[in-house]
């Protein structure tokens, strides 16, 4: 802290003083993607070091707080350790919690008491809250179904067993290929519904992953890694024989794909 009042300094650095919340945004979700990078890594130096350059967004976001006068690094600290403590009864009170389902059962409960109590109305009408309150709209999309079907199963609306959820995803590839039918016949209307209906079959791969403990984005993220390192082997080759991928008939890529896959 003392570091960033210093750089903030008039003295200081000229462009940590033209820093604003608004401006240091991007920042910060660049330096959270920098933590994962380095987590997949196994790189522990630069994990830690990563690791640093985040907790450097929230002293920066502190220390402008700070200036204009609306809470410092002590107030940051002390609402993360109350909430903490508040939503682990189980640890620091008398509830009792057998599992990690039961735990989250009661973390969810907790949350929407919070969220109750902080909106309550003034002219005494009841205001819905729903479980879903407080997923960010801003998420990606991939993020954001994953964060809306954890929500939901924390408070046991969630399937019975993996079968249910592969059905479902029967279900909405039928539906995709229906949709696409109706926009080959040239329906006013197909093209929205080509996209709800992949949406919903996105929506429910999602559900899959969180349902069997994958993280969609690491999964899908490897698997466009997966994709890059063969594609990028075809397109070698092909130079290796002197012919650029995109000169090379279907066919022949096609045994090009199947040999960089048993590559690995």
């Amino acid at each position: 802290m003392a570091l960033q009042k210093r750089l903030r300094a008039a003295n200081g650095c000229p462009w940590d003083r033209e820093q604003t919340h608004s401006s240091l945004r991007p920042f910060l979700i660049e330096e959270a993607y920098e933590v994962l990078d380095a987590l997949d890594s196994d790189d522990a130096q630069k994990f830690a070091g990563e690791l640093g350059d985040l907790l450097l967004q929230i002293v920066f976001h502190a220390e402008l707080a700070k200036e204009e006068g609306r809470f410092d690094i002590g107030d940051v600290i002390r609402a993360v350790h109350t909430k903490m403590v508040r939503r682990h009864p189980h640890v620091f009170g008398k509830v009792k919690a057998r599992s990690s389902a039961q735990v989250l059962k009661n973390w969810e409960q907790l949350k929407a008491e919070e969220r109750a109590s902080e909106f309550a109305p003034g002219d005494g009408k009841r205001t819905f809250h729903s479980a879903l309150d407080g997923v960010p709209r801003g998420l990606p999309a991939l993020l954001e179904g994953y964060q809306l079907t954890r929500r939901a199963s924390n408070i046991g609306f969630d399937w019975d067993d993996v079968e249910g959820i592969l059905e479902k995803i029967r279900e909405e590839i039928n539906e995709v290929r229906e949709a696409l039918e109706r926009e080959t016949r040239g329906s006013a209307k197909a093209q929205v519904e080509v996209e709800a209906e992949i949406g919903d079959l996105f929506f429910s791969i999602v559900n899959l992953a969180r349902f069997i403990g994958v993280d969609p984005e690491r999964a899908l993220k490897r698997g466009n890694e997966k994709f890059s390192r063969r594609f990028q082997w075809m397109e070698r080759k092909a130079s290796a024989q002197g012919s650029r991928l995109a000169d090379v008939p279907r066919t022949e890529m096609e045994e090009l794909w199947n040999e960089s896959k048993a590559r690995g």
